[in-house]
């Protein structure tokens, strides 16, 4: 989402609350798409097409949204007058986040939705060590800790699933498009970091949507997933899935998402996306059952208090949340 600028407002215990239960219910709601994917999936709709028909329903309400604010000219200027740089940013992110959500989705299909979670959740330390790469933050003793942090809790989620040996291969396949995901994400940050500051965040949001939503249907066409894109037009029991998934988990929830950084900053506001996971791994375990092993649950603690970490050594002006355009694509 963008913000603005990169500095945080000035801080009001009304916007303190007002941004704090904003980013928790965003939290909340993304984290309710793992469980939904996979009830979707019994029924009978694959990752590919949920992918589809929840960015579908995202850049619908989005386009209300711009719609009924009276943004539709400027949002079309501010797109048509981005610099070749900003457009090939835009293009960039757009890309990354359709690659985030196909594999995400995918993902949560193959493998227990926490591990999958615990996977993606690596991207802070990716976009950390991209950002020291690139000059922008220095490697310090607090980022050190943290990157070694996140890496021994994917070892210990990996090494610590017994299930994942009488699973294979799809279990497997599902680790590493949670890895593809998190990969995927750290692009979509750096190339939002600056690249189309100028587009207002329900416009950005919109074109990668809709990027979404032609990818998806090229990927289900080219996979021969494509009768899985008319399932909801033959099976109505889906709709409730999807609509929680399309509204409430893609568009209302990146709105809050918005509505948090510009009151509490990127920062505190990344601090408290890191809900998400936690009502992801809760969520699986009521509604489908899952459960992790001692060795996961400590490696889960781990790859969370890494990101933590990371998120509060990130100066505001350097918070890649702050920067980024559309926020959590997930």
């Amino acid at each position: 989402m963008t913000t603005g600028g990169s500095r945080a407002p000035a801080a009001s215990p009304r916007n303190d609350l007002a941004g704090s239960l904003a980013a928790v219910v965003a939290a909340s709601l993304f984290g309710m798409l793992g469980p939904l994917t996979r009830l979707a999936g019994d029924a009978g709709l694959p990752g590919v097409a949920m992918t589809a028909w929840r960015a579908l329903l995202g850049v619908a309400f989005l386009a209300v949204v711009i719609v009924a604010t009276g943004a539709v000219g400027a949002s079309v200027a501010a797109v048509r007058d981005l610099p070749r740089r900003g457009r090939a940013s835009l293009a960039t992110a757009a890309l990354a986040g359709f690659v985030l959500n196909a594999a995400m989705f995918t993902a949560f299909g193959l493998a227990p939705v926490a591990l999958v979670l615990m996977m993606f959740y690596t991207y802070p330390a990716g976009v950390a060590i991209v950002d020291v790469a690139m000059g922008h933050e220095q490697l310090t003793r607090w980022r050190s800790a943290a990157l070694a942090l996140s890496m021994g809790g994917v070892i210990l989620v990996l090494a610590g699933g017994s299930s994942l040996a009488s699973e294979a291969p799809s279990a497997i396949a599902g680790i590493l498009l949670g890895l593809l995901a998190s990969a995927s994400q750290v692009v979509f940050v750096t190339a939002s970091r600056t690249g189309y500051r100028a587009v207002p965040a329900a416009a950005a949001s919109l074109v990668i949507m809709a990027t979404a939503v032609v990818g998806a249907v090229v990927l289900a066409l080219v996979a021969g997933q494509g009768a899985g894109l008319l399932v909801p037009l033959r099976t109505p029991g889906v709709w409730p899935l999807i609509l929680l998934a399309g509204v409430a988990a893609a568009g209302v929830s990146s709105s809050l998402f918005l509505i948090a950084i510009r009151r509490i900053g990127g920062t505190r506001t990344g601090i408290l996306m890191l809900f998400e996971p936690v009502v992801g791994v809760i969520l699986a375990a009521i509604i489908l059952g899952e459960s992790m092993t001692i060795a996961q649950a400590i490696g889960t603690a781990l790859v969370l208090l890494g990101a933590l970490v990371l998120q509060r050594s990130s100066p505001p002006e350097l918070d890649p949340v702050v920067e980024t355009a559309a926020g959590p694509v997930v």
